[in-house]
């Protein structure tokens, strides 16, 4: 806490501003030590108004950022911008990325500085993927805006993740859908619930997501699986979901609903294949980072 106290003109006009002499103060982070200064340089003037005292304020010490502007103290080649178009995006390190995404910093802290806090902040790029809209929006800095504006661009990430081919994938085997699954689920934090439509050659039609739950549950109504797959005119459909703590050992609600799917399917006349949960390796007892149904016995 710092006590200061402040002297103001009661009245006319002084040639020394009251709103210098505060900023001058509050930057020199300095109270009565400046009254002296003050005051000599007002006479020097030749002011003559008297002073009256004002108050004296205990506030509490700002939280302290670098005084140092990054972006300025670059030199002008050398900054994210000029050397993306000179060197290509692969030069530039993950804080400059992040701070031609960002595009603006704030009164008092450049984009740079928001771009090293923010990295600072998560350990790395890759953890940011897992970041809510509400994680973003605690530093200081970054409103709904730039965070819908990051949470858009991680997205985007785990789409391109995804495998890019000429023709739809075949999902015959449980290792395939988790392959092709994996960069969907990647920095999920709640369980999402998936129906993958599948052609007469077992080649994708369409992954519909049907339902988005709770870190621990995305429960998935029959009805709703198979109005997506007599939508997309499937002739076979795969399910999946995610668990977000990486371990795909099915729960007890997990086989229930596979139960409720395999009666369905055969009501429908649509095979189910599968019913896959998709983990990650790191986190997975056996290694493998996903769980099957049908390897199980259970489909």
């Amino acid at each position: 806490m710092i006590s200061r106290r402040f002297f103001l003109p009661t009245r006319g006009r002084s040639p020394w501003p009251r709103q210098a002499f505060f900023r001058r103060n509050r930057a020199a982070g300095r109270g009565e030590a400046w009254i002296p200064d003050f005051e000599a340089g007002r006479r020097s003037q030749g002011a003559q108004l008297p002073f009256a005292w004002v108050a004296t304020l205990s506030t509490p010490c700002p939280p302290s950022y670098p005084t140092a502007n990054r972006l300025l103290t670059t030199a002008v080649g050398e900054r994210p911008q000029e050397r993306i178009a000179r060197l290509g995006a692969g030069a530039l390190s993950d804080a400059e990325l992040l701070a031609l995404v960002l595009r603006s910093g704030t009164r008092g802290q450049d984009v740079l500085t928001l771009a090293h806090r923010l990295l600072a902040e998560a350990g790395s790029v890759a953890r940011l993927a897992a970041w809510r809209r509400e994680d973003f929006q605690q530093l200081k800095g970054i409103g709904r805006v730039k965070a819908l504006q990051l949470l858009a661009v991680m997205e985007m990430a785990r789409r391109v993740m995804g495998p890019e081919v000429a023709e739809e994938p075949l999902l015959a085997q449980p290792e395939r859908v988790h392959a092709f699954l994996q960069p969907r689920a990647s920095g999920l934090q709640v369980e999402k619930f998936w129906v993958l439509c599948l052609n007469r050659k077992n080649r994708l039609l369409k992954c519909c997501e049907i339902t988005s739950g709770t870190a621990t549950a995305a429960l998935a109504h029959p009805r709703e699986v198979f109005r997506a797959a007599v939508r997309e005119s499937a002739a076979a459909i795969i399910c999946a979901h995610n668990h977000p703590s990486g371990d795909p050992a099915p729960s007890t609600a997990d086989l229930q609903v596979t139960r409720q799917l395999r009666e369905a399917a055969r009501a429908v006349d649509i095979p189910l294949l599968d019913h896959v949960i998709v983990g990650r390796a790191q986190a997975d007892p056996a290694g493998r980072g996903y769980f099957s149904f049908r390897e199980a016995g259970m489909v």
